[in-house]
Order: C-alpha cells, then structure tokens, then sequence
C-alpha cells in the first residue's frame, strides 16, 4: 500500500492557475484550462478551495483532484 507522505499546506487561485503548497516546502501550480469544471467556474468558486490529506475539493462545482495525480502530472513537466 503506497502512502502519502506530503500533504497540502495551501492551495490558492491566482492568474488563471491553482498554487498548491506542501507541507515539504514544494510548490507547484496548475492551469484552471486543464480541468473543465475549473475552466468554467467563476473566479469565486475557484478560488474556494478546500483541503485534505488526499486532495483539494472545490464544494460549488463539486470537484475533487487527487495530491498524488497532481503531483505526478507536476513531475512529468
């Protein structure tokens, strides 16, 4: 069984993007264009974020990213 080890400090939206801090100190953002539900949602709802352990939830589109797909798309950029 594989386990997280590095879990979100912050996420925040700015620019278009999604700014996700770790508690390690890294990090890393991503398009709102890369994720349809976030292309549409209006500036407000994105940037009502929530978090947890395993990802980041944005309760008035109903979305939910997964920490590790994100990191894993982060390390292929």
């Amino acid at each position: 069984m594989n386990i997280l080890i590095d879990t979100p400090t912050s996420a925040t939206y700015a620019s278009e993007r999604i700014i996700v801090r770790m508690e390690s100190g890294l990090e890393f953002s991503f398009p709102c264009a890369a994720y349809s539900r976030l292309e549409s949602a209006t500036e407000e709802q994105r940037a009502n974020i929530e978090l947890s352990p395993m990802g980041l939830h944005w309760p008035e589109i109903d979305e939910d990213l997964s920490i590790r797909a994100l990191l894993r798309e982060h390390a292929q950029q």
